[in-house]
């Protein structure tokens, strides 16, 4: 028996959902547009939108369902949600981090977290540092963390160094 996912975020834009969609789509593996979605004339005193414009694009990132909904400007990204991706070592870091963040706000970078283009806070976060910061060891956590204070994109090495001591 095939388990559905029961939550799916649903990522409001503007009007570049499909946009955002395939930006996405083409940076994580095993990843892919479903379906598309389009406004009628039905409703259109409250959508705006003209018959045929893109209202909801189904997409999913390396297995995960989303939804990007082109519901006019009324609300934008901010910072109180984002999207985390777990990487497993630096490579992965930065493969995710020069992709999401290109076009980006560069003012919101720090510890780890970006914004791309279309305003979205991402999360490239690789687990080792997690696992740092989780330390029982209080002395090494908190050299970690304070190191990573420091940090736009997370650097592996000078993490160690500082978790070390």
């Amino acid at each position: 028996m095939q388990r559905i996912q029961t939550i799916t975020p649903c990522l409001w834009f503007d009007d570049q959902g499909e946009d955002a969609a395939r930006f996405y789509t083409g940076i994580f593996p095993n990843s892919r547009i479903v379906t598309i979605t389009r406004y009628g004339e039905a409703g259109r005193e409250i959508h705006g939108r003209p018959a045929g414009a893109v209202m909801t694009v189904e997409f999913e990132l390396d297995g995960q369902s989303f939804t990007a909904l082109n519901g006019g400007p009324v609300f934008t990204f901010n910072e109180a949600i984002s999207l985390q991706v777990n990487c497993r070592n630096q490579e992965e870091v930065d493969y995710y981090w020069e992709r999401l963040s290109a076009g980006g706000d560069e003012r919101a970078q720090q510890c780890g977290w970006l914004k791309d283009r279309f305003g979205l806070s991402w999360q490239v976060t690789p687990t080792e540092l997690l696992d740092m910061i989780a330390d029982p060891d209080e002395a090494k956590s908190q050299r970690a963390f304070t190191a990573m204070l420091q940090m736009k994109k997370i650097e592996l090495e000078p993490l160690r160094r500082a978790y070390r001591g």
